[in-house]
């Protein structure tokens, strides 16, 4: 498979910059794979299509406050990306005084390595050499301090500095568990109403903890399909959801996952065997679904591995098709855009 037969070409108008100020009121793109319809409705309207013995999965990982702003002595402005604070101490109980981290960096270029910048808090970051992606950057205080002067990493395409109101916004109700430096969108939809309106029907809601890194956003750089190689997200599936999963299955419950994160926990899982740890799992076309029955997920980049294991679950051509029809509809995409859900 060729990455050019995942392309579309979307208007710059329809990346949503600025969530809905009601969460389950954008709108839903239902796919009903079986007969093979598309039908508009709205993101409230999804708990209809919850059954009794069905189980919800939810991504409970916490958005951290991961993008920081400086000053180089010369003045010139800095920004700093972190790619995965955990490994640099955040969360281990360990307070590293000077902990290195892998940062996108603002402008790269001109950074030289040893040159120290001055944060908002007015800590020191001092530029070293560069990773796998970006650059390694150590700080003189522990992660956790630096973050408390810390912005909401809204992702590239929202071409905008973060707000009081993306605090909240770009937060699931239900974050529990810090870690990521992007949020699992798909789960932005759900309020605390719409979720007791679903768990009324007799549904089981369960959780796994993905924490959604900048990978995310990775482009694919092979003109291969298979020949690219996935991020490492940390992932955990309780003992609970484990035994929530076996019981729906076997009951003849269907599985929603919410979000790609949820969908790669599970299968991840499922193959694997293993609960906890880095997923790697990379989801294309061909892949075999073994725990997924249902898809809750956003529209995604064009070319991208989200948008590659959309495909894989319900068809590359469905899915395209549902895309020109978002398009014609002025559906609102990526982070804060509208919603589908995949039968």
């Amino acid at each position: 498979m060729k990455l050019s037969e995942f392309d579309y070409t979307l208007p710059k108008e329809l990346i949503a910059k600025y969530p809905l100020k009601e969460r389950d009121k954008c709108r839903l793109m239902v796919l009903d794979r079986a007969n093979r319809t598309i039908t508009h409705k709205t993101f409230e309207d999804i708990a209809g299509y919850f059954k009794k013995d069905d189980c919800l999965v939810l991504n409970d990982t916490k958005v951290i406050p991961a993008r920081l702003f400086g000053k180089r002595k010369t003045g010139g402005k800095v920004e700093l990306f972190l790619l995965d604070p955990l490994e640099a101490g955040l969360l281990t109980g360990l307070e590293k005084k000077n902990p290195i981290c892998e940062a996108l960096a603002r402008p790269s270029g001109r950074l030289k390595e040893g040159e120290k910048v001055t944060l908002e808090s007015g800590a020191e970051a001092e530029v070293l050499g560069r990773g796998e992606v970006g650059r390694f950057v150590k700080f003189n205080r522990p992660i956790d301090e630096i973050l408390e002067s810390g912005h909401v990493p809204l992702p590239p395409y929202i071409d905008r500095l973060d707000e009081p109101d993306d605090i909240g916004s770009y937060q699931t109700v239900y974050a529990a568990k810090e870690g990521a430096t992007a949020s699992p969108t798909a789960g932005l939809h759900f309020t605390r109403e719409l979720l007791f309106r679903i768990a009324s029907r007799v549904v089981r809601i369960a959780y796994v903890t993905l924490h959604t890194n900048y990978g995310t956003f990775a482009p694919i750089k092979t003109d291969d399909v298979e020949s690219h190689k996935m991020h490492k997200e940390y992932f955990e599936l309780p003992a609970e959801t484990i035994e929530a999963i076996r019981e729906t299955k076997e009951i003849g419950g269907k599985i929603f996952a919410v979000g790609t994160t949820s969908a790669r926990s599970l299968e991840y899982w499922a193959k694997e065997g293993r609960s906890k740890g880095d997923n790697d799992l990379y989801i294309y076309p061909g892949f075999d679904f073994k725990i997924v029955d249902h898809l809750i997920t956003n529209f995604h980049l064009p070319k991208s591995t989200l948008l590659l294991l959309v495909s894989a679950f319900a068809g590359k051509d469905f899915i395209l098709e549902a895309y020109r029809k978002a398009i014609e509809n002025k559906y609102r995409f990526f982070s804060y855009g509208d919603a589908m859900l995949v039968l």
